[in-house]
């Protein structure tokens, strides 16, 4: 946050240096008042930019065999760019590298999803993933662990069971 902070700064400053030259450029004709509107200028657009691409940046930095499941995004009336394209708020990823099988339930994979959220640090959860049948995710408590018929299944993204549920070799 610290950096964005600057990088605003840096960007209100690069927007009246641009004024700055153009009024010598024009021999100084621009109005006065149109140095202080053009660092707001940039510094506003530097931070609408920041923000409606955190997902993207994001999702890209994200290390090797851990793909993004779901994107979750928000519409607000006081940021209305964001009617034109919903800002990402969450990311919800999945590492499909770290899943495990149990030879008593193979149609079931443990994996680690990590949730994302903007100005929050990462959380890494436990799920379980019913792969036979109907696709159904669960959270990896003890009791679900000791017997996954006692979990409480919710519906899976496609995307999940898309990543997890392929063949797993014996390791």
């Amino acid at each position: 946050m610290f950096f964005e902070l600057i990088a605003t700064f840096v960007a209100g400053l690069g927007g009246a240096g641009l004024v700055l030259a153009l009024n010598a450029i024009t021999g100084g004709r621009l109005p006065k008042w149109s140095m202080p509107v053009a660092a707001g200028l940039a510094m506003l657009a530097m931070t609408i930019g920041s923000e409606m691409t955190w997902g993207s940046r994001t999702a890209g930095n994200l290390p090797e065999g851990v793909s993004v499941v779901e994107e979750v995004t928000e519409t607000a009336w006081w940021r209305p760019w964001t009617f034109l394209s919903p800002q990402v708020v969450r990311l919800i990823t999945v590492d499909a590298g770290s899943a495990q099988t149990n030879p008593a339930a193979p149609d079931i994979r443990l994996v680690d999803m990590y949730l994302f959220a903007r100005w929050q640090p990462a959380v890494r959860i436990g799920q379980l993933v019913r792969c036979a049948g109907a696709p159904a995710r669960a959270d990896a408590d003890a009791a679900a662990l000791k017997d996954p018929a006692a979990a409480t299944w919710h519906p899976a993204p496609p995307a999940l069971t898309a990543l997890v549920c392929k063949e797993i070799p014996n390791a």
